[in-house]
């Protein structure tokens, strides 16, 4: 039973909050933010009201918008040459998952030396970086209360995880209302990201009692609100359900960390640059068959988080009822039934092994995890055998 808990990052909700951010900030006595973004997020617009919030603050500020799905180290460090030369207070990003790596990304190493990937790994940034405040975009990635960013070597093609307590961002603005005109297939996407989250926590090696607590509350949320949000969109009651969902796995995951489908789906990302999102949910259902012989009294936790009725249901039945769970959402909300869809070729099949295993979230798998095992997954996958 010995566990280690910590979240430092201070959370904020409520819809319309992010309209509050320059007078917190103002409070904390900043007066110079550098905001970073992409430019999807500044084209709809989503930034205005947060830029008249700095406004009337007597707050100044520059936006990097430069932002690239599946940040590269070449991004980052570019955001990190203009921060420096800017010499903000701190730092606020605004967007999905990919905005707020950048972002942490950027924080950190304005006060620390070289580049990104050379802190590759768990504990490796001697210092502390800029305040950081994030106000996400979409509902998935829960990266706002985690301690890590992940950066692409564009050289090898690979998604490198840096991880470290100073990567806790110090405070999070969900505000749902910021996420009503997302389209739905984005709001696919990042919602499976978050159950995907929640399941791999779930089911780690290194999971403790408050990160399953957290995990499972992200299930059931997940479960009751994903596809309202998916159909119908702007019932705010839902988007706000999912916001807290993503942060509730977030803050599970960043203490217990995931599992081989995240291994496997950064290595897709790193190499055919596949959105993070629709990899993991693709991906899921593949990696728990994969794993119930491991964890089967779990799976069936996750199964009645999910909705079902477990109760008539052997072990072996209520585990499996959570893949057809997982199976059945996927298809509600038209993600791909294997990632030959998504655009990998078989091809990079060396690769996508030996990329995979290096991540460390093959340790931490509930399942022994073996080369051929990843090879077996990614061909399942990829021809949807199930």
């Amino acid at each position: 039973m010995d566990f280690h808990y910590y979240l430092p990052t201070t959370i904020k909700t409520g819809r319309g909050i992010s309209k509050s951010v320059g007078n917190f900030l103002r409070s904390l006595g900043h007066s110079k933010v550098f905001i970073v973004t992409d430019k999807g997020v500044q084209k709809a617009g989503v930034l205005q009201e947060i830029e008249n919030s700095l406004k009337e603050s007597s707050i100044s500020f520059t936006i990097f918008s430069e932002v690239v799905p599946n940040p590269t180290s070449e991004n980052i460090m570019e955001g990190v040459k203009k921060v420096i030369e800017y010499n903000p207070d701190s730092v606020l990003a605004v967007g999905g998952g990919s905005s707020i790596d950048t972002a942490k990304g950027i924080s950190i190493m304005a006060k620390n030396s070289g580049n990104i990937l050379d802190y590759e790994g768990v504990g490796k940034i001697p210092n502390d970086g800029l305040i950081l405040t994030v106000i996400p975009t979409t509902a998935g990635t829960g990266s706002e209360v985690t301690a890590s960013t992940i950066v692409t070597n564009t050289e090898t093609k690979f998604k490198a995880a840096v991880i470290s307590p100073y990567l806790f961002p110090n405070y999070a603005f969900l505000d749902a209302e910021l996420t009503e005109n997302l389209p739905s297939n984005v709001t696919a996407a990042t919602g499976m990201d978050a159950l995907t989250h929640a399941i791999e926590s779930y089911t780690s090696k290194t999971t403790n009692p408050v990160s399953e607590a957290l995990s499972l509350q992200a299930i059931k949320l997940i479960a009751k609100n994903i596809e309202k949000a998916y159909f119908v969109g702007n019932d705010m009651s839902n988007r706000e359900n999912m916001l807290v969902a993503s942060m509730l796995a977030g803050a599970a995951f960043s203490q217990s960390r995931l599992g081989n489908v995240h291994a496997i789906s950064h290595t897709l990302g790193g190499v055919f640059n596949i959105p993070h999102g629709i990899a993991n949910a693709t991906l899921l259902p593949f990696v728990m068959k994969f794993n119930l012989p491991a964890c089967p009294e779990k799976m069936v936790d996750i199964a009645s988080a999910l909705g079902i009725n477990t109760s008539n249901l052997s072990i072996q039945e209520g585990a499996e009822a959570a893949i057809h769970a997982v199976i059945r959402l996927n298809k509600q909300l038209n993600i791909p039934g294997n990632i030959k869809e998504l655009g990998v070729n078989l091809d990079a099949l060396p690769k996508l092994i030996e990329d995979s295993m290096r991540s460390g979230n093959v340790l931490i798998n509930p399942r022994l995890t073996t080369d051929e095992d990843i090879k077996e997954i990614i061909e399942n996958a990829y021809y949807g055998i199930l």
